[in-house]
Formats: C-alpha cells, structure tokens, sequence
C-alpha cells in the first residue's frame, strides 16, 4: 500500500521544526528515524497531513553520559538522533547503565537499529516496545519543547496509552534522560517473541539493589507487551531483606503474575503472556542479583 498524500517539511534548525511543527498542529506527525512511523503510513494506519522531517537539524543527535551534580542525578542523555545502534555501541553509555545496551540488542533488526531512535521509539509509546519499558522502571523523563514552553516529563506520566504519549500538539521530545545504575545494583533484560527482532509476546527489564552486606533493599521489574502501558511492579516486599542467594525469586514471580492483566491478539494468549510473565521475571531477577554481587565483589 502507499500512504495518504501529505505536506513535508524539512527544517535545517530546531525553531524551523518547532515553527513547522506549531503551524501543522494536530495534523503534523515527527520523523526521526521512521521505523516504526513509515509501516504505519504504508499501511494508512496513520495519516498525518504534513511530515516533520527533523533529521537535518543540527544539535539533536547528542549522547551524552551526566555525572551527579546539585543539579541533578547521573545518567545517560540521548538526543532525539541518537541512533539505537550507536547507544547500544558507546562503552561509556552501557557503564553508566547497562539496562540500555541490554535492552537494544532486542529492538528488531540491525538495519532497523542503524536508523531508529531512541527518543523516537519512546514518543511512538508503543507498550510492545524495549525503550518504553526500560525508561519507565529506571524512572527516567523525556525533554519535550514547542515555541512557547520547554518541560521535562516523567516516564510515570509520558505513557499516555497504546501509542499515545503525552506530548502536546506543536511538541517536540528532544532528549530523554536514563538515570544511571545506582551503587551495588544488577540490571537484566529478557524477552520471548515467536523469532528474534519479532515485537516480544512479553518482556521484562530488572533492577536489584543490594546493600553493603549484600543484602537485597531493592527489587524493581518494568513490562512490556502486558499491559497499554509500560508497567512497572516493585517487587521488594516479595524477597525480603536478605542475601540473594536465599531470596524467594520465584515469590516475585507468582506476585507478577498475579498483578498483570495481558489481553490476547494474534500472537499470544492472554494466559501465556502471564505465564511469561512469572518465568521471565524470576529469570531476570537471578541475573541481575548476580550481576550486583559480582560488581561489589
């Protein structure tokens, strides 16, 4: 098929975006990299009037990683270009959070991770997708400007619903911000989806926190493909404050599952996706407490 016909801008700066942005309001639509926007207007899913074309506006395909300031927590800043491929390359991004190069190995395909972004895969909102899940367990925000304001939005608040973020008419998401892994932590990603790159049946991404004493003080699993939102469980009530080689992983499981409420669709039951849920969470918790031992030791 072939998309409706529509206007195209493509601005060289980002007060050409924003004013092009503002004029096509409501009817406009961002084009970043387009991996998940292109199928959609191919298959007339979508059918924006006008085309924002941002790729030739300098300044947005920043990395960078932030120490800890008075200003605010370290972490990893991606700019609205940063390609998946070169976040999921830079040494110095998977130090300061492992969760993201994790993550990205499970986007698609290496010829779509060579063009899609990060900030664009976040602003799609698709609850299928890895970045969602990862932002909103982490606790990270989204940069977002228009001509008027610039604001900074909360992972819990910038899932709206099933591709539907909570940026306004004439927004643009500049930069999304992951906070770093904190002290004695582990992080894992798994996913199962019917082959590699295929959007996952469901995934879940873990954070472990463990005191000095290599003591577990914190358990926290974000989902995808489970819910019409990336959904985040806090898990720590379920283990315990205890080492975590007499954790009772597989409580935290049954606590997942029991707190997820997954439709079926063509690719998975409802009852299998919860089913996943209870097998991946417990696999991803062992490996990131592992993983945060292994960093104190």
């Amino acid at each position: 098929m072939k998309p409706s016909p529509f206007g195209y801008d493509a601005p060289e700066t980002l007060g050409e975006a924003l004013g092009a942005l503002a004029e096509a309001g409501a009817d406009g639509k961002v084009l970043a990299g387009g991996q998940s926007l292109i199928p959609l207007l191919n298959m007339r899913l979508a059918a924006p009037g006008r085309l924002i074309d941002i790729n030739r506006v300098a300044g947005l395909d920043t990395l960078e990683v932030v120490p800890a300031s008075p200003a605010g927590p370290a972490g990893v800043r991606v700019g609205a270009l940063a390609r998946h491929t070169r976040v999921e390359r830079s040494e110095e991004a998977a130090r300061a959070q492992p969760l993201l190069r994790q993550a990205l190995r499970h986007v698609a395909h290496p010829v779509v991770r060579n063009r899609g972004t990060v900030v664009g895969s976040l602003a799609h909102a698709d609850p299928a997708a890895e970045l969602p899940a990862v932002l909103a367990v982490l606790g990270g925000t989204v940069d977002a400007v228009s001509a008027q304001a610039r604001r900074t939005v909360p992972a819990a608040e910038f899932f709206a619903g099933p591709l539907e973020s909570a940026l306004l008419s004439g927004e643009l998401a500049v930069s999304a911000f992951f906070p770093a892994l904190p002290p004695n932590a582990g992080t894992a990603f798994a996913e199962v989806a019917r082959r590699h790159g295929d959007y996952a049946m469901a995934g879940v991404a873990a954070v472990v926190v463990l005191d000095d004493d290599l003591r577990v003080t914190s358990v926290r699993a974000g989902y995808l493909s489970v819910a019409a939102t990336p959904l985040v469980l806090d898990l720590t009530g379920t283990v315990g404050h205890r080492p975590p080689g007499s954790c009772d992983w597989a409580a935290a499981a049954a606590y997942a599952e029991d707190h997820v409420d997954p439709e079926a669709d063509i690719h998975a039951g409802a009852a299998y996706r919860r089913h996943l849920v209870g097998v991946l969470t417990e696999r991803v918790l062992r490996t990131a407490a592992d993983a945060a031992q292994r960093g104190i030791r």
